[in-house]
């Protein structure tokens, strides 16, 4: 995990993004710093090799945008719509998501550490090798998602929804709060820990119409 912009191997080579983002434009070794970027209209973008470092994106359009090898670091994305973006070897650290709708978005090789997490609608997302390491994640709704070889270490989920998802090793084992509000019918064949099992028992067990007396 590279934690330093300046330790990026394209980092030499960033330069300051001239002008505003635009709609299906094409952005390669940029440097986004500092910037509070209020509803703007990028959907349909690209950004390769590049970084964004403390940026505020507050509502906006980034539908279908395209992350490929993006280091992001202590950002806010306040609402917004990312419907159907893609990320492709991703590192998202230190940064605050909240209300954004993501739902349609294709996440692959994904890093998600130190990030706090509210209300993200991942409806009928894809997640292929994605992590999230030590975050508070709330209200996240994976319904009708596919997740494969996704992670949760050190991570607090808090009334995340799995309605009718589809996991190929999903493992829960690594969270430190698991807190499931709906679709424990969806996860066969996830992996938890024994102690999340016994606390998980009374939500099961309702789900499955089992009275416990």
């Amino acid at each position: 995990m590279i934690r330093e912009l300046a330790s990026l191997p394209y980092a030499r080579f960033l330069q300051p993004l001239a002008g505003e983002l635009e709609f299906g434009e094409d952005y390669s070794e940029v440097h986004l710093d500092g910037v509070e970027l209020d509803g703007a209209q990028a959907g349909g973008a690209r950004f390769s090799e590049s970084a964004w470092t403390a940026v505020t994106f507050a509502g906006g359009d980034f539908d279908r945008v395209r992350l490929d090898d993006v280091w992001v670091s202590r950002c806010r994305f306040l609402g917004g719509s990312w419907a159907s973006a893609s990320l492709l070897n991703v590192s998202l650290l230190d940064s605050v998501l909240a209300g954004v709708q993501a739902y349609g978005s294709q996440w692959r090789r994904v890093v998600v550490q130190d990030c706090k997490i509210d209300s993200l609608n991942l409806r009928g997302a894809r997640l292929q090798d994605v992590e999230f390491r030590d975050c508070d994640l709330t209200e996240v709704d994976f319904g009708d998602a596919t997740l494969a070889g996704v992670t949760f270490p050190g991570t607090a989920i808090r009334r995340a929804r799995f309605t009718k998802a589809t996991v190929k090793k999903l493992d829960l084992r690594g969270a430190r709060e698991l807190d499931i509000a709906q679709g424990w019918e969806s996860l066969a064949g996830a992996v938890i820990a024994p102690a999340q099992l016994a606390e998980a028992a009374p939500a099961l067990a309702q789900t499955l119409g089992i009275v416990i007396r």
